[in-house]
């Protein structure tokens, strides 16, 4: 199923939940905005909502999707758009916290009891989110899936459904955003936020070295560079995030009474 017709359907697949997530936020924003008790939605969020979906949508509709089946520089590009700042922007737009001022109060307290379960708790827990992140880019690159997802289009969209859900799931885990019941050190995230780096790192370094079968080294060397550097781009913002609410939660905390008193 290797023909027009098989990308067309999966273009269809991908644009059909982006132009849903789209419409459904700019819905939440327009309800959430008339309970006069609420304070306004910010603009910003509204944008890095937008922005994010449509970084997504483009590794997957349209020219850079047709490209990145036949170049590992461009397919990369799209991983970082994927996997990387799309989810972070998304995050950034906190769309949970917009569904609870949207939703009635039992079921906004479904919802919160969903978000404090052990499931949810399990699965946006840092060394959880990780492994799930960067083991599974270790797994795409270093056996045959890059190749086979190729020539399967069912692999190909669980290959990319997993990209996102794996960046998102990581940038929730790090970054705290949503209204979590689970929450963890700053120390703690930032430990395993360097794990992370070195993970992405080193399996840049082993990709310039080692390309994936059926790539040529030219064209994996471009990649492998673009991920190094790309993903170093992309994580600095993250670091600027975390580090930027950890200043703030610092301020917060009130002194001991010893250094009060000086």
């Amino acid at each position: 199923m290797h023909n027009e017709a098989a990308w067309s359907l999966m273009n269809l697949f991908f644009g059909l939940p982006a132009c849903v997530a789209l419409l459904a936020y700019s819905w939440a924003v327009y309800k959430t905005n008339r309970v006069q008790r609420l304070r306004k939605w910010p603009v910003h969020r509204t944008i890095l909502w937008f922005a994010g979906v449509f970084c997504c949508l483009a590794a997957l509709v349209g020219p850079l999707a047709a490209l990145s089946r036949h170049s590992f520089t461009w397919h990369m590009t799209g991983h970082l758009l994927l996997g990387m700042l799309g989810p972070l922007l998304m995050v950034l737009a906190a769309p949970m916290t917009l569904v609870l001022r949207t939703l009635d109060v039992n079921r906004a307290r479904r919802m919160t009891r969903f978000l404090s379960s052990r499931v949810a708790g399990f699965f946006i827990h840092p060394i959880t989110a990780f492994l799930i992140n960067i083991g599974g880019l270790w797994i795409l690159y270093t056996t045959g899936l890059f190749q086979v997802m190729h020539s399967n289009w069912l692999l190909h969209i669980f290959v990319h459904i997993h990209v996102f859900a794996a960046g998102y799931l990581f940038t929730i885990s790090m970054i705290y955003i949503y209204p979590l019941a689970h929450r963890h050190s700053f120390r703690f995230r930032t430990a395993v936020f360097i794990m992370a780096l070195a993970g992405h790192g080193i399996l840049s370094k082993y990709l310039y070295a080692y390309p994936p079968a059926g790539v040529e080294i030219e064209d994996a060397r471009l990649g492998a560079m673009l991920m190094y550097y790309g993903g170093d781009a992309v994580d600095l913002l993250v670091i600027i995030v975390l580090f930027h609410q950890w200043y703030r939660a610092g301020r917060r905390r009130p002194l001991p009474a010893a250094v009060a008193e000086q």
